[in-house]
């Protein structure tokens, strides 16, 4: 037998600054023995989706900072005639300067684990070549380790999803890099014919770890679970687990509009996205909600092809956590269930960039022949180990982990702790035609009833949280917070 209410119970006692119990975590036994055994996953036969958005962009039709090469367009789209080329993709510099990391704070003596579903090629191969491109000191061998866990026999076709990531894992492990690039990380691919089995596995493993202790504190996951596709207890029982243990889960937000089964529970870091745009010196020009209009030019007119960005919205499952009461505004909170109005769990808690014409430059090996690629990739799959390093950064040095942040997240609400993500208009990138796709606009930070209720807004909001970490601020927040 399990006893899931006393674990949420203690969960957030050992989370919540000023318990008796805050911080006096329990080992992976110990958590077993007093709770009971881990979650049994069974087989759903479904797959998760990891959330990730990628391209290649040549020099021709990119920028290398926000605005550095704006073109003109005709006929106009909502009012604009011009916007600037997309980024060609952010480097390291440019994003340590963006979340203000610094070089007193690089992750030393912590863990970070990555949980994928592919394993990547030459991972710390790729890495020191990443590290090298982008003037990181040189990872050392015993900073990385890759674990798989699970059975890897022969699937049955369509069990498990054949497409494949390509760079995903490569660019969870480059963004926690660039922010914490002395932590050490550990990946670990769960491997099954039923993706989502195979992933919360790979959740499992850390948290179980050697029974005295979990196998890292934080733990990045840059893939979601739709809402459906599997009992949402599924996903709370390991949520609770870790709080417990002092791990906390950052989970993707989802990279479009609307709510996953993983980013909704209250017991993990649901991450959103953002539309980051710097300036030649590494400036903030600005940062809002990622939530982009597309257009394509189809035969001179303009066809709007929708919004895309990042998940969000209020939880029909789950009620208003503790943390959330007084910073989350009722118009976000209250949702109809029935023919009743209740106030609920609302996403997301704390965001960083993840939109494509501001992504990140990442690399990978080819499998194919062994050469270290380029290309822009994004998503919330970015912006999640792009948290998960400065959590890293900010523990660094102290006694112990900060285990579930959102408690500490919600405190810091309004502090210079966050920079405050505020609604933008009349911007755009536009990318012009090529041999093979159409001249395309997005429009920024762009909300349209039938495609998400979501919106970006003064305070909370339901695409970026709290806002995004604003370096040192950020840092001393959390240590100061977390005493």
């Amino acid at each position: 037998m399990s006893d899931l209410a006393g674990a949420e119970r203690f969960a957030i006692a050992v989370s919540t600054p000023g318990s008796p119990l805050f911080h006096h975590y329990l080992s992976p036994d110990a958590y077993t023995a007093r709770f009971g055994q881990p979650a049994s996953l069974g087989e759903f036969g479904v797959t998760a989706r990891a959330s990730v958005a990628q391209t290649a962009r040549s020099v021709q039709t990119c920028s290398r900072y926000w605005a550095e090469h704006v073109r003109s367009f005709s006929p106009s789209y909502r009012g604009l005639t011009k916007g600037s080329l997309p980024i060609c993709g952010y480097s390291a510099t440019q994003l340590r300067a963006a979340y203000g990391a610094s070089w007193a704070a690089t992750g030393h003596g912590q863990t970070i684990a990555l949980t994928e579903s592919e394993a990547p090629t030459a991972m710390l191969q790729t890495l020191r070549e990443y590290a090298k491109r982008n003037h990181l000191p040189a990872p050392k061998a015993s900073q990385y380790k890759e674990i798989h866990v699970g059975s890897s026999g022969q699937c049955s076709k369509g069990s498990r999803d054949a497409a494949q990531y390509n760079d995903e894992a490569e660019m969870d492990s480059e963004a926690v890099y660039a922010m914490a690039p002395s932590a050490n990380q550990l990946m670990v691919v769960g491997n099954g014919c039923d993706e989502d089995h195979a992933l919360l596995n790979a959740i499992l493993a850390v948290l179980i770890g050697d029974g005295h202790r979990p196998l890292a504190s934080i733990v990045s996951n840059s893939w979601q679970i739709p809402i459906g596709d599997l009992p949402p207890q599924t996903v709370h029982a390991i949520a609770v687990r870790a709080a417990a243990e002092g791990v906390g889960l950052y989970f993707s937000s989802g990279d479009t509009p609307g709510l996953t089964t993983t980013a909704s529970d209250p017991y993990v870091v649901a991450v959103g996205g953002t539309t980051l745009g710097l300036g030649r010196w590494n400036n903030r020009v600005f940062e809002t909600g990622w939530s982009n209009d597309t257009a394509v030019l189809d035969e001179g007119k303009w066809s709007d092809i929708g919004i895309s960005g990042a998940g969000g919205g209020t939880s029909l499952d789950y009620a208003q956590p503790a943390y959330q009461k007084g910073v989350v505004p009722p118009s976000m909170s209250h949702v109809r269930i029935g023919n009743r109005t209740v106030v609920n769990r609302t996403v997301p808690d704390i965001a960083a960039v993840a939109d494509l014409d501001t992504g990140m430059l990442t690399g990978y090996t080819s499998s194919d022949d062994g050469q270290y690629k380029t290309q822009v990739n994004a998503g919330t799959s970015l912006a999640a180990p792009l948290i998960a390093g400065l959590i890293a950064d900010a523990q660094q040095g102290q006694r112990t982990s900060f285990g579930f942040t959102n408690p500490l997240f919600y405190r810091l609400y309004g502090t210079r702790a966050f920079h405050d993500v505020l609604p933008l208009q009349n911007l755009a990138a536009y990318t012009p035609a090529n041999s093979t796709d159409s001249a395309s606009v997005d429009v920024f930070d762009s909300q349209n009833s039938s495609d998400t209720d979501q919106v970006t807004a003064k305070g909370y909001d339901t695409v970026t949280g709290v806002g995004t970490p604003n370096g040192l601020a950020f840092i001393l927040g959390l240590r100061r917070t977390a005493r």
